[in-house]
């Protein structure tokens, strides 16, 4: 009878088949609340431990909380994970200068002098604690026009000329980071190549004439000018041909920084690594704040490649939501994603939606976005969600989120550094109260200096969570990751009693009967979840 470490390793395999088909609308069920009493001796152990660190003051909760099993990071960028130390080193490596204005990084060129090369940063400690700050949120102070919402998106257009050859070791330090605490599952958004797609894109131009945009405040263009699914359909055939070459080079792109990762972790061999055991998938970012044309043109390459590709479990939109692209452009991109889901229904998709607060854009601008991006985006989870209650009818909205299990990727810190949004003017209480399934994740945990236990105590500490609501919360990540296969808990978001394969032995015990063994290497879904039960019994043991 296979060990489950056994069986999790033959589940890699399955990564391959097509991916399950997303979540459809169904009726509501609410999991175990905060006010739920543990269940078992072993739960009512851990919640007297965790009560008892958490009375203790934020050092010993954190401390409980790094070994407490925490199931995936579905909300994580690569370019954003990455700590700024990491990217000195690289910058160093490849050779690259700094700006000593700008403190960014950029590429030496026979016309452009090299004022100071990336490696002295390394023989002057000033230069060095500049460029951490520069490229982080560390030290971060607003001053007069320039607020965290900016200091945060400015890190990433420092960054310029960072080697791809980096990827296998960015993916490895994420891995080793997560592996350090307790977590077992990454879905990772990265931007691969899409050169060919891009320039094709421009040549070809936009179906009709674009309107010329005055506000960034409609919620309803009236103008919504080559969006119909035959300019669309039309668009995608020309495209085709240069999407296909750029769809080759991303999947080869993805495979090298796997195999990069596995190597230096040493996966599969007597020396491998614990970072090995936390599985990694992508999610394909598409860059929001373009012109349609571009837009259209990586959205369909995203498609491609995802529909494709069993490394890559789903895309999502990314770059800073209130900018003037994105805003003006928002509907228009709905209505794309709408024809593309006809084209590629079983690729999976979550998409970033009101990462917006009150004065970033004018009132109107607040009252659509997550609407439209679950009605006509198809979004099976929402990245943020922070604006739900400034939302037209957010009640409404609420209870559609909680029937339809859309979950939502919730990213304290960020909120708080790039919103202004922190403790009682979050939405994370509205969620919860609707019974809408809720996940914490990190978002850019390098930029911002933390790691997903941070975010872990910052919940507690802000909300008042309890040792359940943390586990109801792990489950939930798991739960909604893009993985093949069947759940584990026949009900969504209720997990009381796992699928009947799996009912004859303890949860996530160490060695599973036949039949939930059988179930379990069919679906690397439940396998995960199987997994993280079994960690929590082994957790829970040692309280």
């Amino acid at each position: 009878m296979l060990r489950l470490a056994t069986l999790l390793l033959l589940t890699t395999a399955l990564a391959a088949q097509p991916p399950r088909s997303p979540v459809s609308t169904i009726a509501s069920t609410t999991a175990p609340h905060s006010s739920t009493p543990a269940t078992t001796p072993a739960e009512r152990r851990a919640a007297v431990a965790f009560t008892a660190a958490a009375k203790a003051g934020p050092l010993p909760l954190h401390a409980f909380l790094a070994r407490m099993p925490k199931g995936a990071d579905l909300h994580m960028h690569l370019s954003g994970a990455v700590y700024a130390e990491t990217f000195l080193r690289e910058a160093a490596e490849d050779n690259l200068c700094i700006d000593p204005v700008k403190l960014a990084f950029f590429k030496p060129a026979d016309t452009t002098p090299c004022p100071t090369p990336a490696s002295q940063a390394f023989k002057d400690q000033h230069l060095y604690d500049a460029m951490v700050d520069s490229i982080s949120m560390r030290a971060f102070v607003p001053t007069p026009g320039t607020n965290g919402h900016d200091q945060f998106f400015a890190t990433f257009d420092r960054l310029h000329g960072i080697d791809k050859s980096h990827f296998g070791e960015q993916l490895d330090e994420v891995a080793t980071r997560a592996a350090a605490q307790n977590e077992q599952y990454l879905e990772i958004m990265n931007t691969p190549s899409f050169t060919r797609t891009v320039t094709l894109a421009y040549q070809l131009g936009w179906p009709g004439t674009p309107r010329r945009i005055t506000t960034a405040a409609t919620s309803a263009p009236d103008d919504i000018t080559g969006t119909t699914p035959a300019e669309l359909a039309a668009l995608r055939t020309k495209l085709l041909p240069a999407i296909q070459q750029d769809a080759a080079a991303d999947q080869a792109e993805f495979a090298k920084g796997l195999a990069d990762r596995n190597a230096i972790e040493h996966c599969n061999t007597p020396a491998a690594l614990p970072a090995c055991a936390v599985q990694v998938k992508f999610l394909y970012q598409v860059l929001r704040a373009f012109p349609p044309q571009q837009v259209f043109a990586q959205t369909l390459l995203a498609f491609e490649v995802a529909s494709t590709d069993p490394d890559v479990v789903g895309i999502n939109y990314v770059q800073p939501e209130d900018a003037y692209m994105a805003m003006a452009e928002y509907h228009r991109q709905m209505l794309m994603l709408d024809y593309l889901h006809t084209v590629y229904p079983r690729v999976h998709i979550s998409l970033h939606a009101g990462e917006l607060a009150p004065a970033m854009v004018p009132p109107a601008g607040l009252r659509f976005h997550i609407r439209q991006a679950i009605d006509l985006g198809h979004a099976e989870r929402i990245g943020h969600g922070v604006d739900v209650m400034e939302e037209t009818d957010p009640q409404l909205l609420l209870k559609e989120l909680a029937d339809r299990h859309i979950m939502i990727e919730v990213n304290l810190t960020s909120n708080d550094v790039i919103l202004g949004i922190s403790g009682n003017q979050h939405s994370l209480p509205d969620y919860r109260a609707a019974h809408v399934p809720i996940a914490l994740s990190t978002d850019d945990e390098g930029v911002s200096r933390i790691d997903l236990t941070h975010e872990y105590v910052r919940a507690v500490r802000d909300f008042s969570l309890t040792y359940l609501d943390l586990k109801q919360m792990a489950r939930t990540s798991l739960e909604h990751t893009f993985l093949p296969g069947p759940s584990l808990w026949p009900t969504p978001d209720t997990f009381t009693r796992p699928a009947a394969p799996c009912t004859a032995q303890p949860l996530g015990a160490d060695t599973p009967t036949p039949a939930c063994q059988d179930f379990l290497k069919n679906s690397p879904h439940a396998a995960q979840q199987w997994q993280l039960e079994h960690r929590f019994q082994i957790f829970e043991s040692t309280l």
